[in-house]
């Protein structure tokens, strides 16, 4: 591998990192990237999988405040959180990998659009939604953060945003708790696919790839958790979708 191609993907490793832990949407930098380098799109899944996990480990650390202070809804949904990430990583290995081509535009159009909305939808949410949790709520929160477990096994980019938007629908908490929760439920759906890759499919894994970005996200998550918090969140969702769109529009084109 080139030194300029190592040092690129270390560096989308490092601003994934940032991205995961203050909005999520990191994979929308590292995964296109490793497929303008011509890494096969499962290859360059199951690798970005592995290597973010380091960012998600030293994000929740930069949440740690935040973390502390739900202790008891984390113990609730992180079991959903594990159990989806064994379902996604599952699929992503069983489908074919002539269906995940296929797929990746649309979750990663998916990705976009959930990025472009997600302030809608927590700012509805802000507005209508109650102080107090139901038990159907309760039931509601278990299934989305279940749903988003499969996605972010299977794909991942856009899993921070699809729970972010979930819980600020259903989980009466400030939005740093609910960035805090989100970055350890996604550090569990990572850590998970990336261990179910390891056991079953290793053929898939590129150390060197997942090396790299595992260094670079380290170093970002610790950025996201302090200095990344102070930069305009607008900026940071006007860069994904745009790399989202290049990677759409690369993928059909070829």
């Amino acid at each position: 591998m080139p030194w300029t191609e190592a040092l690129l993907i270390l560096l989308a490793g490092m601003a994934a990192g940032t991205i995961n832990t203050i909005v999520g949407s990191g994979t929308l930098v590292t995964f296109p990237t490793l497929l303008a380098f011509g890494v096969p799109a499962v290859t360059a899944n199951v690798s970005n999988t592995i290597g973010l996990v380091a960012g998600g480990l030293s994000g929740t650390w930069g949440y740690r405040r935040e973390v502390r202070s739900t202790a008891d809804q984390l113990k609730r949904l992180a079991p959903m959180s594990f159990l989806g990430a064994i379902v996604g990583a599952l699929l992503l290995i069983a489908l074919p990998a002539e269906a995940f081509d296929a797929i990746v535009p649309v979750l990663i159009l998916v990705g976009v659009l959930l990025v472009i909305f997600g302030p809608r939808i927590q700012k509805w949410a802000a507005e209508n939604h109650p102080d107090h949790e139901s038990p159907g709520r309760r039931v509601l929160l278990g299934v989305g953060i279940f749903v988003a477990g499969v996605y972010g096994g299977y794909f991942g980019a856009a899993q921070g945003v699809l729970l972010m938007g979930v819980m600020s629908v259903l989980l009466a908490q400030p939005l740093q708790k609910l960035n805090g929760i989100k970055n350890v439920l996604g550090t569990i759906v990572n850590a998970v696919a990336a261990l179910t890759f390891i056991l079953v499919s290793r053929e898939h894994v590129d150390w060197k790839i997942a090396g790299l970005i595992a260094a670079g996200a380290l170093i970002g998550g610790f950025i996201g958790g302090s200095v990344g918090r102070k930069l305009p969140p607008n900026v940071l969702r006007g860069f994904i979708v745009v790399v989202g769109i290049v990677a759409i529009v690369n993928l059909l084109v070829n």
